[in-house]
């Protein structure tokens, strides 16, 4: 790929494009000119996204934790458009609870899905990319560098892959590869919208002060999105405030701790009232994309 330019013609791999932030910069994308190899676990919704993404777009139903699957995806988008030019490892779950409550599995899960799921992604893609000279573009959040209560295993995988995608960034540069980290608060997604029909989620946002608890367009996050794609952007941040957050995350977090303290104990009975009530429910994966994740781990448990 050139330093900075347009997509048109070159080959982007998506992960999590079923749905969300994934299926809507595949559209974009698509729109722009791009070659899509749409990945994640739901064909029918893969297969949905790629019809609206045109003839140059292929999906691959895989699951990011699973380094064949992944190798295979890769070896079929190579094989289909000729090699690959950027990656958007975009791909993520969420589980709400607290350290305390929430079964280890659950905790692992989401570090495996989000943290090692993306580490796996890169890997598989980065010999193609080095072919290209590509780019690898990797979705954190906010939430690396603010760490709520109630959000622990989804703070710490968010920070873990923007720890990794910075110290890749330095490890690639000299073979021509760029590497980018995207930031974004909450979005109307299914993830997002799936934690709010769980009442202690629901009374944690509520409690967040503005613009922290606000629910942005999916939209804006996607048009960056693209944008960072056809830029090669070190760092990809919107609404303008995440930018702002980045740079004092420090003061970012004292002040959170700050308004936690007012809150944070009936939070807690809150999600130990859910688990009582709910039982193993009000740990799964949250959102359809979540549901999706924690289907084939049973199917896999079945084999």
């Amino acid at each position: 790929m050139t330093a900075e330019g347009t997509l048109a013609g070159r080959t982007l791999l998506i992960t999590g494009a079923a749905r969300g932030l994934g299926a809507a910069t595949a559209r974009l994308a698509a729109a722009r000119g791009a070659r899509l190899s749409l990945v994640g676990l739901e064909p029918d919704e893969l297969e949905r996204v790629a019809t609206e993404c045109g003839p140059d777009a292929a999906f691959f139903e895989a699951d990011i934790t699973d380094p064949d699957a992944l190798e295979a995806a890769v070896a079929g988008t190579r094989e289909r458009f000729g090699g690959l030019d950027a990656v958007l490892a975009n791909a993520g779950i969420a589980v709400s609870g607290m350290v305390r409550s929430l079964p280890p599995g659950a905790f692992e899960k989401v570090v495996e899905v989000n943290l090692i799921g993306a580490y796996r992604t890169v890997r598989a893609c980065l010999p193609a990319l080095i072919e290209r000279r590509g780019y690898v573009l990797g979705v954190a959040s906010i939430a690396a560098a603010a760490h709520p209560p109630g959000m622990a295993s989804y703070a710490a995988s968010k920070a873990g892959v923007e720890g990794f995608l910075n110290a890749t960034r330095q490890e690639v540069e000299h073979l021509g590869v760029d590497v980018g980290v995207a930031y974004f608060p909450w979005l109307a997604t299914d993830l997002v919208s799936g934690g709010d029909e769980h009442p202690a989620f629901a009374f944690f946002r509520s409690q967040l002060r503005s613009p922290f608890g606000k629910t942005y367009p999916v939209e804006i996050a996607a048009e960056a999105l693209a944008r960072g794609l056809e830029r090669r952007s070190k760092r990809v941040a919107v609404p303008g405030w995440v930018r702002a957050a980045l740079l004092a995350r420090g003061v970012l977090n004292q002040f959170a701790e700050r308004d936690a303290r007012q809150w944070g104990a009936e939070l807690d009975r809150r999600y130990q009232e859910e688990l009582r009530e709910r039982g193993e429910a009000a740990t799964r994966p949250i959102g359809a994309g979540g549901e999706a994740v924690a289907e084939a781990d049973a199917v896999r448990a079945r084999r």
